[in-house]
C-alpha cells in the first residue's frame, strides 16, 4: 500500500505538472486513480530530471539505479520511488515496462532524431505507450487487445505532444519529427534548429503528424470497453483532452512554432462530460476490426510484456543504451 504522506505529494506532483492527467484522474475509481498517481509522478520526475538537468546522461543513469533499487524492495528515500515501489509490489509490475520509459529518456539524453515515422513511433511507444500498457496493469487488464489499445492511445498522445511542441523543443536544440518528412518540404534541419520559423512546409508536416495520431485515437476508443466499467470514461477524457490538444493546433493553422496549444479549463470541463456519456455507450461504439487490429510493430514488446508479465532481468536493449550514456559522460564531446 502507498503511503498516504507519499500519495500526497504524489497528488500535488500531478497537480501542476501534469494537468491533463490530473482532470481525466478524477474520473477514475481511487483503486487506479491512487496508484496512477505515483506511476505518473515517478515518470513526471524522470521526465523532468532528463529534461530539465544540465547532465542529461547522468540523470538516466541514476534513474536506472534507482529503478533497480525499486525492484529490490529498497526503494530511495523519495516519495515518488516510495509509492511507485509499493505500486510494482502490488500489482506485479512487469519491468519491461518502467525499462522502456528509461530506454526513451536514454534516447534524449543522446540527443536521438528520426528518420522516419516508425521511428518516432519507436521513440514514442517507450515514452507514451509504455504508461499506457502500466495503466492497463493497474486496472488488473491484462488482454492483449486491450493492452494494444492502451498502446495506441500513448502513441497518439505522444504525437500530439510532439506536434504541439515543435518551436519549444527546435528552441531547446530538440527535434522529433520525421527527418525524411522534413526533407519532403525542403526544410534544412540545421537552419530550422538555429531560426525556428512557420511555414507552410512545416505545416504540412504537423498536420500529417496529427492525422496519424487521429488513427490511433480512433483504435484507442475501440478497447476502452476492454476496460473495468468504472475506469472507462477517466480512460476516454484523457484521450478527448488530449485530442482537443491536436485540435487547437490545427485552429491555429498548425503553427506550433510561434504559439503553444493549449485547452481551457472550461473545454476540459465539456470534454469530462463528454467522457461519461462515450463511457457508457462504449459497448455500442466498439468496432471489432479495429479492437482485434494487431498491434503496431513499435509496440508489440510492451503488449507481450504486459500479457505475460514477466519481471525478469534488464533488457539488453536497455543496458547497450544505458553503455553508450556511460561512455558519452566519460568522453564528452
Amino acid at each position: 500500500m502507498i503511503a498516504p504522506a507519499d500519495l500526497e505529494t504524489c497528488r500535488a506532483m500531478i497537480r501542476t505538472g501534469s494537468r491533463s492527467f490530473h482532470a481525466a484522474s478524477h474520473l477514475l475509481p481511487a483503486r487506479v486513480r491512487d496508484p496512477a498517481l505515483a506511476l505518473y509522478a515517478f515518470c513526471r520526475v524522470a521526465d523532468d530530471e532528463v529534461d530539465e538537468g544540465s547532465d542529461k546522461a547522468g540523470a538516466v543513469l541514476s534513474l536506472g539505479e534507482r529503478l533497480d533499487r525499486i525492484y529490490r524492495g529498497q526503494p530511495r528515500d523519495h516519495a515518488p520511488d516510495r509509492a511507485f515501489a509499493a505500486v510494482v509490489a502490488d500489482f506485479d509490475m512487469p519491468r519491461a515496462l518502467p525499462e522502456a520509459l528509461l530506454e526513451g529518456l536514454a534516447w534524449d539524453a543522446l540527443g536521438r532524431r528520426y528518420q522516419t515515422l516508425s521511428g518516432v513511433l519507436d521513440y514514442s511507444a517507450r515514452v507514451a505507450a509504455s504508461v499506457g500498457a502500466m495503466m492497463c496493469v493497474l486496472m488488473r487488464v491484462r488482454e492483449a487487445d486491450a493492452l494494444a489499445r492502451a498502446c495506441d492511445l500513448g502513441l497518439a498522445m505522444q504525437l500530439t505532444n510532439i506536434a504541439r511542441d515543435v518551436g519549444e523543443d527546435a528552441r531547446a536544440g530538440r527535434l522529433f519529427l520525421p527527418l525524411d518528412w522534413l526533407a519532403e518540404e525542403g526544410i534544412a534541419v540545421d537552419a530550422f534548429l538555429a531560426d525556428p520559423r512557420p511555414s507552410p512546409g512545416l505545416a504540412r508536416v504537423v498536420a500529417r503528424l496529427l492525422q496519424v495520431a487521429e488513427v490511433h485515437y480512433r483504435k484507442a476508443a475501440s478497447g476502452v470497453s476492454r476496460l473495468p466499467l468504472d475506469c472507462r470514461a477517466g480512460i476516454f477524457a484523457a484521450g478527448h483532452i488530449y485530442g482537443a490538444i491536436g485540435h487547437q493546433v490545427a485552429a491555429q493553422g498548425h503553427d506550433s512554432v510561434t504559439t503553444r496549444a493549449r485547452t481551457s479549463g472550461r473545454r476540459k470541463l465539456a470534454l469530462l462530460g463528454l467522457a461519461g456519456v462515450r463511457a457508457a455507450l462504449s459497448p455500442v461504439l466498439m468496432a471489432p476490426a479495429r479492437l482485434h487490429a494487431r498491434p503496431a510493430l513499435e509496440v508489440d514488446f510492451l503488449v507481450q510484456a504486459a500479457a505475460q508479465h514477466p519481471r525478469a532481468s534488464r533488457s539488453e536493449t536497455l543496458i547497450g543504451v544505458l553503455a553508450q550514456l556511460k561512455a558519452q559522460d566519460r568522453n564528452p564531446a
